[in-house]
């Protein structure tokens, strides 16, 4: 038989016809992307920026982050990552740079300590291999005890230094000229 129809009728059925291309399933995934950063008011700059986290679990799987780790955030009681997480963690851990703000209180500690011991990899007898300095000794406390939880059981070591003198005392008279 004769199938009629309009020429509306037959521009829909041609587009039922053909497969999502490439192109346009990229650009539904970018349009998801940004609703999800937009319903988090996450502001990011920058080109070709990893998308998001939208759980601590996507770290393990996407990013092979320590077992351990991932233990240890879920004992701190973290289920869900802030916003400043969600973002900040995958930037990091692509390797790029960052310049990051957001309120106190909003988890930007653990934002940056995850990728640091992610990028170790495993504690090595080299000294020190990451340094993060401070501009208060009250956010220094607070780093190192936030590193300390995190990388229980990692065999990393963690150390806060807020004096020359202390170090030497601490790490012997040379500690300078060996670091």
């Amino acid at each position: 038989g004769i199938k009629w129809m309009s020429s509306l009728e037959a521009k829909f059925e041609d587009a039922k016809d053909k497969k999502p291309t490439a192109e346009k399933l990229e650009r539904l995934r970018r349009e998801k992307v940004n609703r999800f950063r937009n319903q988090h008011r996450i502001n990011i700059q920058g080109t070709d920026l990893p998308d998001p986290i939208a759980s601590f679990d996507q770290l393990q799987k996407e990013y092979k982050v320590h077992p351990k780790i991932m233990e240890n955030i879920k004992a701190a009681g973290f289920h869900v990552p802030t916003p400043i997480q969600m973002q900040a963690i995958p930037v990091m851990l692509h390797g790029r740079e960052l310049l990051a703000s957001a309120p106190t209180g909003s988890g930007k500690t653990l934002a940056f300590c995850i990728p640091l011991l992610t990028h170790l990899k495993q504690p090595r007898n080299k000294g020190f291999r990451a340094l993060i300095i401070s501009p208060t000794r009250e956010l220094a406390s607070q780093t190192h005890r936030e590193l300390v939880k995190l990388a229980e059981g990692t065999g990393f070591r963690i150390h806060m230094i807020h004096k020359a003198a202390e170090a030497a005392k601490k790490f012997g008279p040379k500690s300078s000229k060996k670091f």
